[in-house]
């Protein structure tokens, strides 16, 4: 069973002093907490003996205290132990001239520590950009550029040998020596940066041809022929395009078993 509303307690006075602060009316509390009229009244009046039992009154005290803004369950304990100097916290009322300072200035305070705190991110941000560049990754190395090469791209000693007959012939190109074992009618070709050595087991056997220069069929019959030739000192006749056709070999050397690549160029 309800309450007596003998003594007041202070719970009712204090919903009535919060509605009047606010400056509503028991209807407009009505509409919009779907309490009934007679209900609110008891309620400000603590006359909780007329409505409908103990929970309905807890109840309708917690939804008529938040509607106000004060705190349901500091409302649910006064009611409870039927105190007589209940101090409810109001809600915000219109704030006099001191008040409004007091907002003012706790306002301007805040905005001046979000002003601090900024300056102190974008000093934080200046000093963090300076480190990092003063510590970042070093320039690019220049590219080294290649030692050009002492010997120039046209200057080569190149020999076309063909075979009237099977002979053998050694070269020696750029210090590397082969010895080919050529049939009738077989052509091969060296080619060397710097100093070739023909030499040919019988003379008058091969047609020699160097740097473009036709030699004919150097050497006698049946005796050993051999000729150095300088890359430096052997000038060219015609171009290299015109030496004749053999089978393939190694770089440097056209035929079945040419000079291997290192007798091409030298270091």
């Amino acid at each position: 069973m309800a309450r007596s509303s003998d003594p007041l307690i202070g719970v009712g006075p204090a919903l009535r002093k919060a509605r009047e602060r606010r400056g509503i009316t028991i209807e407009e509390v009505s509409r919009d907490t779907k309490l009934a009229p007679d209900q609110l009244r008891a309620l400000e009046d603590e006359s909780f003996d007329e409505m409908l039992g103990e929970a309905h009154v807890r109840g309708a005290l917690g939804t008529y205290a938040r509607y106000l803004g004060l705190d349901p369950a500091k409302v649910g304990r006064a009611y409870s132990e039927r105190s007589e100097d209940l101090e409810l916290t109001p809600p915000p009322a219109k704030m006099g001239t001191i008040e409004r300072a007091i907002a003012a200035a706790r306002i301007r305070d805040n905005q001046r520590f979000l002003q601090i705190a900024a300056l102190a991110v974008i000093l934080m941000a200046i000093v963090f950009g300076l480190l990092s560049r003063s510590h970042g990754t070093p320039p690019p190395a220049a590219l080294g550029t290649a030692t050009p090469s002492t010997v120039p791209l046209d200057q080569r000693v190149e020999a076309v040998v063909v075979a009237s007959a099977k002979l053998d012939v050694t070269v020696t190109a750029d210090g590397v020596t082969q010895v080919w074992h050529m049939a009738k009618g077989e052509s091969r070709t060296a080619t060397a940066q710097q100093t070739l050595v023909l030499h040919l087991g019988a003379g008058g056997l091969a047609q020699v041809t160097v740097n473009g220069r036709d030699l004919g069929m150097p050497g006698r019959a049946g005796t050993p022929w051999e000729r150095t030739f300088d890359a430096a000192t052997t000038p060219w006749v015609t171009p290299s395009a015109s030496v004749s056709p053999g089978t393939s070999g190694s770089p440097g050397v056209s035929g079945s078993a040419g000079v291997p690549s290192s007798a091409v160029s030298t270091p």
